[in-house]
């Protein structure tokens, strides 16, 4: 799928679901390669309502201030044990997004033609759950708990810090755009894999897991 610069500055969400329904994030199991964990329903997105939970800790559940743009160096998600760089990547020439080498298992990446984290806006970084070899950066990503912190250092010398909200995991035939990439008024973060059934047939994982963070504190 080709994106347009019109369509990058103002929606997120083609080119995103460009890179994540259509497969390009998944990578191929490897012999005996054990599922990644799925999100518990009971962090799942509840009617739509991705709202911080009212006891989230390490941060003021009604937000924090925004922050002026800059660029994302580096991802860390205590719960999970993440503590990964992050490279700016935009599209292909042939108009599919970037991703990183398969290689780079410990390698996030920031849509750079979006939101910066900690900007207003939906902020997005995509990590490979696995690959031929065995796991890969995001894959515990389902194991996230409402209420966990995710921390993205910035080059400006700050970090945002945000409070994952709900994770969820949508089928990619039924993914819901408007939901995950729908630009909001106050800083937001989706951090997003691949998930859900893994089917060789049709060539990977047959969802995404996406976390929802908002911004509760910087410093």
């Amino acid at each position: 799928m080709k994106v347009s610069e019109k369509t990058l500055t103002t929606a997120v969400a083609a080119v995103a679901a460009a890179a994540l329904i259509t497969g390009t994030v998944a990578m191929n199991h490897g012999e005996g390669h054990t599922d990644p964990p799925q999100p518990a329903a009971a962090d799942g997105v509840r009617g739509g309502d991705t709202a911080v939970p009212a006891a989230a800790p390490g941060g003021d559940p009604a937000g924090a201030a925004e922050l002026p743009p800059s660029t994302p160096l580096s991802v860390r998600i205590p719960a999970i044990s993440v503590d990964a760089p992050l490279a700016g990547y935009g599209l292909e020439p042939s108009g599919s997004p970037e991703v990183p080498p398969e290689d780079r298992t410990n390698l996030a990446a920031w849509y750079r033609g979006g939101v910066s984290p900690g900007s207003p806006g939906t902020s997005l970084i995509t990590g490979h759950v696995d690959n031929s070899t065995g796991p890969a950066v995001f894959y515990d990503l389902g194991a996230l708990q409402r209420g966990d912190t995710v921390e993205v250092d910035r080059a400006d010398g700050r970090t945002a810090v945000f409070t994952v909200t709900a994770v969820d995991v949508f089928d990619r035939d039924d993914f819901p755009d408007d939901l995950v990439y729908g630009q909001s008024a106050g800083p937001e973060l989706r951090l997003i894999t691949c998930g859900g059934p893994f089917s060789r047939s049709a060539g990977g994982y047959l969802g995404n897991v996406v976390a929802f963070a908002r911004l509760t504190g910087t410093r």
